[in-house]
């Protein structure tokens, strides 16, 4: 009996678990940035590379034996019309996992970098395929969408140095293009449509992710702080102060494993963040600096314990 609920529990495993692979990274590139920009101690950048590592692997060793034994529930994920989304959380790990190794394991980022990069570019021509040839509801639309759009400004981040700033501005566009698009849709959705379901609350987070990534992306391309920059920057700071501004929406929510959209585009933010300071040195860039690390923390730590006590539960890999 036990063997079979394993068995299903495999069958059940949600590709939305490698959100918990992107929210473990943002949490580490936040400290390994806070160690080069603001003195922290480099030892919580370190631990937390390798514990992002062992958990990817973990993730995908998992989800790869679900496929191979469970093709058709894994196909179905994929042809979902939410779930499809998620997908592309497995190139955004690599993406971020090519980030946390750059500066000092420059070999190991390049072999997380050029497949991800592939398979990143693959997800989204399937994914916006799938938005075109499926009649999609307005109910599906959430900002989960967003993530296939943000890999692909996430891939400059890591990109620079390993092709050149041709290929870079490709996916930087695309991003960009489909960000503007996107939250047209989902903002007319929120405002004028039904609301969305209470799971998906937390991925209203997602918002904060694509200007956020943006000026980091684009300052890594070029290196300025122009106005184009700024104001990218200025958005991911307006949408966050308005879901912080929003927390009520937020405290009362039961746990689902989309809580774990609440720490990535905290996390970019954060590094976001840092960065302006490192080139204004503002007091409230710094204290904002502070702010933002203290929030990646805690978010992470209260999402990481109610994981932890859902999967003792039970509750994680179960029929919806």
């Amino acid at each position: 009996m036990e063997v079979v609920e394993k068995e299903s529990r495999l069958k059940l495993f949600p590709i939305m678990m490698y959100a918990v692979v992107m929210g473990f990274s943002g949490l580490t590139i936040t400290y390994q940035k806070a160690t080069l920009w603001l003195g922290f101690p480099s030892i919580l950048g370190e631990v937390f590379m390798y514990l992002t590592t062992i958990i990817f692997i973990v993730v995908s060793i998992i989800y790869i034996t679900k496929f191979s034994k469970y093709k058709i529930a894994v196909k179905n994920e994929f042809s979902h019309p939410i779930r499809i989304n998620f997908f592309a959380a497995i190139s955004i790990s690599m993406l971020m996992l090519a980030i946390i190794y750059k500066e000092n394991f420059p070999l190991l980022s390049a072999i997380f970098w050029y497949p991800a990069t592939l398979l990143h570019f693959y997800l989204t021509m399937h994914t916006i395929s799938f938005w075109i040839n499926k009649n999609q509801q307005l109910d599906h639309s959430n900002p989960a969408w967003f993530i296939p759009i943000v890999g692909n400004v996430l891939v400059p981040v890591a990109g620079v140095g390993f092709a050149d700033l041709g290929l870079l501005l490709y996916f930087f566009s695309v991003g960009m293009f489909f960000w503007i698009i996107l939250f047209s849709v989902i903002l007319n959705r929120i405002i004028f449509h039904n609301q969305m379901a209470v799971k998906f609350m937390p991925t209203l987070f997602i918002l904060i992710a694509p200007p956020a990534v943006g000026f980091i992306a684009y300052f890594k391309m070029f290196g300025v702080l122009d106005t184009f920059a700024i104001i990218l920057f200025n958005l991911a700071l307006f949408f966050t102060i308005l879901v912080a501004f929003m927390y009520k929406n937020f405290i009362k929510i039961k746990f689902f494993i989309s809580w774990w959209a609440f720490v990535f585009p905290v996390a970019a933010m954060a590094i976001s963040t840092m960065l302006m300071y490192h080139q204004n040195s503002c007091l409230f860039l710094l204290l904002l600096s502070y702010i933002m690390i203290a929030a990646v923390t805690i978010i992470v730590s209260i999402v990481s314990y109610q994981t932890i006590v859902h999967i003792r539960k039970k509750e994680i890999c179960i029929q919806e």
